[in-house]
């Protein structure tokens, strides 16, 4: 007997509530970076948060004693499905759009992709992973935009 992985994408709201549109169009979309990726999904929960609530768990879980915009979590051994839960936090993206000029959605849709980007295997910890993730993200953020 075989069967097809059903594959989710879940948006959780802790104590905010962003506006994010269109969430059944994102979540095909964001099969389709895995797809283009090469990178198969079981299941990512994306939980949008406060500053306070992601501050605690980056400090809790990675010793980071920081204020973010987005923790990823993999929860999947290596080898198998992507299985993640995406903590981000809407204050910080709102002020990061802010900095940059950015309207809101679209730098919350950054976000968002920057963590799938992350399952996918990508880093940002040196000067070129950095610039790699942002071609890739800003490669997405076209497509999905337009």
């Amino acid at each position: 007997m075989s069967f097809e992985l059903k594959k989710t994408i879940h948006f959780f709201f802790d104590g905010i509530r962003p506006t994010l549109r269109n969430r059944k169009d994102l979540r095909q979309f964001l099969e389709l970076i895995f797809a283009s990726e090469g990178i198969e999904f079981e299941s990512i929960n994306f939980i949008f948060s406060t500053d306070e609530a992601i501050y605690h768990i980056n400090k809790k879980f990675l010793g980071h004693a920081s204020f973010t915009d987005i923790v990823t979590f993999s929860l999947s051994e290596n080898g198998n499905p992507v299985v993640a839960d995406v903590y981000i936090s809407i204050d910080r993206v709102r002020e990061n759009a802010l900095r940059h000029g950015e309207p809101f959605e679209r730098e919350l849709h950054r976000v968002i992709f920057h963590g799938v980007l992350h399952l996918c295997g990508y880093k940002d910890k040196s000067k070129s992973q950095t610039r790699e993730m942002r071609k890739r993200e800003d490669h997405y953020l076209s497509a999905y935009f337009g």
